[in-house]
């Protein structure tokens, strides 16, 4: 992850970058084409099945969070993916290395605890050396997605887009292009068929929410609702740090120096909270206030039959008006 420096010298490197990738999604463009998706009363997605896929273990946190603690209120049951082990990123956060295997262990400890806060039933590790996705076979990516859909009934998908511009990172662009082939492959009846054997059944995955720095924005999310869910997202990344503990190391920091930030009062949590929604739900409010919402994210969201899946819904209406009876 690009990383930048932040507050001179009373934050450490790692914060700004991951903050400012959050934050580098393009305004929205005439909002005639766009759709704003409101908070749903009660559960009307019940009974279906979300799989949220990152690469990293902040990469939902920081740019979808709301977005999937939002549906999974709303009645989907959720899973979450992460492909890399982020044996490549930082340990203890805060720009923080450590060793390769303190950064493994620290971001497979705090990819769990994202889950567990979005309220997941179940996640998956599928263990891949950061940075370094684009020299595994993509087949094989394609095939343990596939497997997943299928196992797990999946009807809707969030992840990276794989249309998305100015794309830097290969583990991105990777697990984007294998869950983009694997969400129509998954419900073909000659791909990786083998799987049959176990008891699955070929699945189609109905709609995807896409985001990337810089997306092609179809849908905006209101996830006003859900906000306290995205703050606390965001701080499991202990390890990565773009939130993570950063406003109570602040106020450490501060307070060292003879300093305070009333911002940082009370509790370790309640500054990190704080924190939080003061620096890295910056684009989410800015996002939100076009849209005449408190919070919102935004994403390429292509909807059921977009892909060429499903048969054309005119057909359906043509039949529905000129059907007669057979003889």
């Amino acid at each position: 992850m690009l990383r930048r420096n932040f507050c001179t010298s009373l934050m450490a490197a790692g914060a700004i970058g991951r903050l400012a990738r959050a934050q580098s999604q393009s305004p929205a463009p005439a909002a005639g084409r766009i759709v704003l998706e409101p908070s749903m009363p009660g559960q009307p997605h019940s009974g279906k099945v979300l799989l949220a896929v990152q690469a990293h273990s902040d990469d939902i946190p920081l740019s979808a969070s709301g977005t999937v603690a939002k549906l999974i209120e709303e009645g989907y049951t959720g899973y979450l993916v992460r492909a890399a082990n982020d044996d490549m990123g930082d340990a203890v956060g805060l720009g923080t290395p450590g060793t390769i295997g303190e950064a493994a262990l620290g971001n497979e400890r705090d990819n769990a605890e994202v889950a567990r806060v979005l309220g997941c039933k179940g996640h998956f590790d599928l263990n891949y050396n950061n940075h370094r996705m684009f020299e595994v076979s993509l087949n094989e990516v394609i095939g343990r997605l596939i497997f997943l859909i299928r196992l797990l009934k999946v009807d809707t998908v969030v992840g990276w887009d794989p249309w998305g511009h100015d794309e830097e990172n290969p583990d991105h662009y990777t697990i984007a292009r294998a869950l983009e082939a694997a969400c129509w492959m998954a419900g073909r009846f000659h791909d990786f068929e083998e799987q049959f054997a176990a008891g699955l059944k070929p699945k189609t995955v109905q709609d995807k929410y896409y985001f990337a720095r810089r997306p092609e924005i179809t849908r905006v999310v209101d996830i006003t609702k859900q906000i306290d869910k995205k703050v606390d997202a965001i701080r499991a990344n202990v390890a990565k740090g773009p939130g993570g503990h950063s406003g109570s190391r602040l106020r450490a920091e501060l307070a060292a120096r003879n300093q305070r930030l009333p911002l940082l009062d009370g509790d370790d949590v309640a500054a990190d909270r704080n924190y939080i929604r003061e620096f890295s739900l910056t684009h989410n409010r800015e996002l939100g206030k076009q849209y005449g919402v408190e919070y919102a994210e935004a994403f390429h969201y292509i909807p059921a039959g977009a892909s060429g899946a499903d048969r054309d819904p005119r057909v359906d209406e043509y039949i529905k008006q000129h059907a007669v009876p057979g003889k």
